[in-house]
């Protein structure tokens, strides 16, 4: 088993469900690899097309299956829920890391939108 990190570039996302009914949602992302959480800034005010260009970075082992993504609208009161991906991790381990790729967004099981990101794999340095 390779233990490393895994760099999320967090790029874009576009054809989202806009949830508010008077403005533009003010989308954020919730990343989380196994057990570790992280979540972007919020695009005030961008709607269903929001860009954020934000890198995170968590520590993983190569047999970590998945990235998942979910996309919410921050409001004040309750946040809604927008959308959520899957991104499976077999491909970056493999090769190392893979360049900005569109992956889809559902809601209920059902397209609603996509998100833009790019993923790198660096395996940790052995210690002897």
């Amino acid at each position: 088993m390779v233990h490393g990190k895994l760099e999320v570039l967090l790029v874009s996302a576009k054809g989202l469900e806009d949830t508010d009914f008077l403005n533009n949602m003010d989308p954020f992302v919730i990343l989380t690899c196994r057990t570790q959480e992280q979540k972007s800034s919020v695009a005030n005010g961008a709607g269903s097309e929001p860009e954020w260009n934000e890198t995170f970075v968590f520590t993983v082992s190569d047999d970590t299956p998945q990235l998942h993504l979910k996309i919410m609208d921050s409001d004040l009161t309750n946040d809604d829920f927008v959308g959520e991906a899957t991104i499976p991790l077999e491909a970056v381990f493999q090769e190392g890391s893979l360049p900005p790729a569109v992956h889809p967004v559902v809601k209920e099981e059902k397209y609603c939108g996509e998100v833009k990101l790019a993923l790198t794999f660096t395996p940790a340095a052995e210690t002897r």
